[in-house]
């Protein structure tokens, strides 16, 4: 989008703007003593659907209430209902078998052959006779040349893909990208009009790599709201595979090239038949307003959850409470400071959102389901600025971002943090995969420009050898583990300078007439362009 000319009001704006910005305040005692407040003992982990949950959106709500701030969520409340589906398979009522093109009917082993799960939202699925695809990679990937489908039709057809994406820098090198994921692969093969959608493990049934597959099969999963909903997925192993037709050792080397097309299997048709109990938990996204003056239909988003890992009896040691102090009550607490200062600011161009997301330990579910139900068109959010575990330090030069090099968000904020001697980077850490793991992702798979700040290691005392080793010592001693609670003893200053620029960063877009955008070489941007009209 152009810039348009910046007007003498305009500009007086602005400079107002500017000011309220340097006039915020983030305090590191009251978030310390927010955060020691919703992570004690007796809002019990603050597990979804527990009274943890309820006491946790009750005392945010009460605080927004008490700022004069607006309920954000659908029809003037505070709450947006969600309901999750929790899908568990019915003992032996998995069935599968394949047809050559003898006509002859193969029986398939669940378990041993072959692992079925329902994904359809009725929990049933039965198919009879349906062709199958081979897609290498199932990718379709036009910002980078890439097609593994080809022209090939597979409506009706049920489409095996292998696991991953190619390697190389085609694909982030060592970062990777939403391609390599069963949830896009799914959805990619829905799209083209597919029943099923099947993942070869190039392992043999006798292997461990199948083993650790089929015991993940059977247990309770909970359904990402807005899934694709095919009729069933799956897994085989190479062994099946090559019965079906599939030589996995010569095909494997061809997935990489590029030139690879997908293909049918000739004469083979595949019958499955399996059904799923569903039983549904009830939790909340909790959501505060600051109404746009001027354009209060465009939305900017800053996201966190509140939610933990609540109570397990089961768990070694005498404390059984898994508080989430650092995880993710501080993040929790950072979008209620944030929201603080904000309402102190003239009020925005654009509405500011404060959004607490729940369920986001179970699989970043309450941000899907709002992805999949938006109390604010997604077409209209100007962009998600996501906060998960504030970082716990003093000074740093460094501010990391999840998903470096995928929007201009980056480079905002990079123009920010320069003018206060400091540098955005990556995360440093591309095997953890941390840019699908927190509430920015659900909004970045539609389509929305999302940025998540992370943990800077660079410090300005001691650099990166004592940064990242403290980084690596913390998340190492209390990540997901009861021993993550509240202390005195925490340095809250980077937190303070990384709210600052976020506070900054959100103005700046609230007052801005333009729109972050995906740069040319990430996989969303073909999502966000399918809505380009309604940002004209």
């Amino acid at each position: 989008m152009h810039r348009r000319f910046i007007s003498g009001v305009a500009a007086t704006a602005l400079l107002l703007v500017a000011g309220a910005a340097a006039a915020q305040d983030f305090s590191a005692q009251r978030l310390s003593d927010e955060i020691r407040t919703i992570s004690a003992d007796d809002f019990q982990g603050r597990y979804p659907g527990t009274d943890g949950e309820k006491k946790t959106l009750d005392w945010l709500q009460a605080q927004y209430e008490a700022m004069g701030m607006a309920p954000g969520g659908p029809n003037g409340q505070w709450l947006q209902v969600i309901d999750l589906k929790r899908f568990t398979p019915v003992a032996d009522a998995a069935k599968a078998s394949w047809t050559g093109a003898d006509g002859q009917v193969h029986a398939l082993t669940p378990g041993s052959d072959i692992t079925l799960r329902a994904v359809s939202n009725d929990g049933k699925a039965a198919i009879t006779g349906a062709g199958l695809v081979f897609a290498g990679y199932g990718i379709h990937a036009p910002e980078r040349g890439w097609d593994d489908y080809g022209g090939l039709d597979v409506a009706g057809k049920v489409v095996l893909v292998v696991s991953g994406e190619p390697d190389g820098d085609l694909f982030n090198g060592p970062y990777t990208t939403n391609y390599q994921s069963g949830a896009y692969k799914a959805d990619e093969a829905k799209r083209r009009g597919a029943v099923g959608v099947i993942t070869v493990v190039n392992v043999a049934a006798s292997e461990a790599g199948w083993t650790r597959q089929t015991q993940g099969a059977g247990r309770v999963r909970t359904m990402t709201p807005g899934a694709a909903d095919l009729e069933f997925s799956g897994a085989i192993n190479a062994d099946t595979a090559k019965a079906l037709g599939l030589d996995m050792a010569a095909l494997t080397p061809r997935l990489a090239t590029g030139d690879f097309r997908a293909v049918d299997l000739p004469g083979v048709t595949l019958s499955v038949e399996t059904a799923e109990t569903i039983d549904t938990l009830r939790t909340h996204n909790l959501l505060a307003k600051i109404p746009g003056a001027e354009r209060p239909n465009e939305t900017i988003i800053y996201s966190a959850h509140w939610d933990h890992v609540g109570v397990n009896n089961h768990a070694a040691g005498d404390d059984k409470i898994f508080n989430g102090a650092w995880d993710n009550a501080s993040g929790t607490i950072g979008v209620l400071e944030m929201a603080r200062q904000l309402k102190a600011a003239p009020a925005p161009d654009r509405t500011i959102v404060f959004a607490h997301m729940a369920a986001e330990e179970m699989g970043l579910l309450g941000a899907y389901a709002y992805a999949a139900d938006p109390v604010y068109p997604l077409e209209t959010t100007v962009a998600d600025i996501n906060i998960d575990m504030l970082p716990l330090s003093g000074p740093t030069r460094d501010v990391p971002i999840f998903g470096k090099g995928q929007n201009t968000l980056e480079d905002d904020l990079q123009a920010l943090a320069a003018k206060e001697g400091r540098y955005v980077s990556d995360d440093g850490q591309p095997e953890q995969g941390f840019y699908y793991r927190s509430d920015h992702f659900p909004f970045a798979r539609a389509g929305v420009p999302a940025l998540m700040p992370w943990h800077g290691v660079d410090w300005v005392d001691g650099g990166r050898e004592a940064g990242l080793a403290a980084w690596k010592a913390k998340f190492g001693a209390d990540y997901h583990r009861p021993s993550d609670e509240w202390s005195a003893d925490w340095d809250l200053r980077s937190a303070v300078e990384n709210l600052t620029l976020l506070y900054q960063l959100g103005l700046q877009l609230a007052n801005s007439d333009e729109w972050p955008s995906w740069k040319p070489t990430s996989e969303f941007g073909q999502v966000r362009s399918a809505s380009d009209s309604a940002r004209r």
